[in-house]
Formats: structure tokens, C-alpha cells, sequence
């Protein structure tokens, strides 16, 4: 999005971002219940502000999203790979360019920080995410059918990912 500016997150910055994933809960892409005030913290020790990047409206500051990036598993041996674990949108956002723009910035930090390679992890009928991650050069590595029961019907766990070429 033209008109959005992607930057670190700050702690600063978890009482409205508590809020839009509160605001952003649906049953397309979401495994937790829905979110009910008062909301948790939305930082914690093992998602500090360093794992995400958020998008950020600069005529008023505003937030419009966020993308958390992290590490796949603990393991040294698993060291070269970042995972994408949480992309958010503003509902006034969507469709505006800032989803594609925060998976953008999470691939060019995945390199700065030295990966080769990332990943994500997408429910199976979350078509408009599928897509964005495909047009963006993420392919379709695994699915786990059936991974997830959500809203009465058993959903598929998407596994995707794509290298990080300079």
C-alpha cells in the first residue's frame, strides 16, 4: 500500500493491537476462541515486540495491521528458516495493498536476519490469505487434513512456503 509505512512493532503499541485482533476475529482464520475483553496482553515472553512488524498509517499514525515473524522451532539445526505466525488487517485496510505489503517486510527482515528460507501455516478455507501467500511466491508443502475442528466442521492445516532468494 502506497500510503502505509511498515515498521517495528513497540510495547507501546499492544493496547491497540490488542484491540484490532480483537476487532479482525473471524472464524476464516482463527483457531482461539474469539478474544473478550479484558484482553490478555497482547506481548508476551515468547511474542516480545522484536517478532513483529506493523503497518502504520502516516497522515495519523494509526495502526492498519501487523505480521508476526519467528522462529519455526527452538532447534539451532532450524536456524535458517523464519515462519510467518500471525497476519492481521484492519477491516478499513482490506484490500488496500497492506496484507501484501507486511508479508513483503517479513520476507525482506527473514533475510536480514539471515534465512533462506520461509514458512507459514494457513487453514485450508482461508482462501483470500491462500491467495495473497501464492501470488507472493509461497507454494502448497503439506496439508494436514482435518488438523483443526472449528465451527462444527473439520478444517485442513495448509503448510507453505517459499526460499528466500537475494
Amino acid at each position: 500500500m502506497a500510503d502505509s509505512r511498515i515498521r517495528p512493532a513497540h510495547h507501546t503499541d499492544s493496547t491497540v493491537l490488542a484491540e484490532l485482533d480483537a476487532a479482525v476475529w473471524s472464524p476464516l482464520h482463527a483457531v482461539q476462541p474469539r478474544p473478550e475483553p479484558p484482553y490478555a496482553p497482547f506481548f508476551d515472553a515468547a511474542h516480545p515486540p522484536e517478532h513483529y512488524l506493523v503497518a502504520e498509517d502516516p497522515a495519523d499514525g494509526s495502526l492498519l495491521g501487523y505480521i508476526r515473524l519467528g522462529l519455526p522451532t527452538p532447534l539451532d539445526c532450524n536456524r535458517h528458516v523464519r515462519q510467518i505466525q500471525g497476519l492481521a488487517v484492519a477491516d478499513r485496510a482490506r484490500g488496500r495493498g497492506v496484507g501484501r505489503a507486511l508479508v513483503r517486510a517479513a520476507c525482506d527482515e527473514a533475510r536480514r536476519q539471515g534465512a533462506i528460507r520461509i514458512t507459514l501455516r494457513v487453514l485450508g478455507h482461508n482462501a483470500p490469505a491462500r491467495a495473497l501467500y501464492a501470488s507472493e511466491g509461497f507454494a502448497v508443502e503439506g496439508v494436514l487434513p482435518g488438523e483443526f475442528f472449528l465451527h462444527g466442521r473439520y478444517v485442513d492445516d495448509v503448510l507453505m512456503g517459499r526460499a528466500l532468494d537475494a
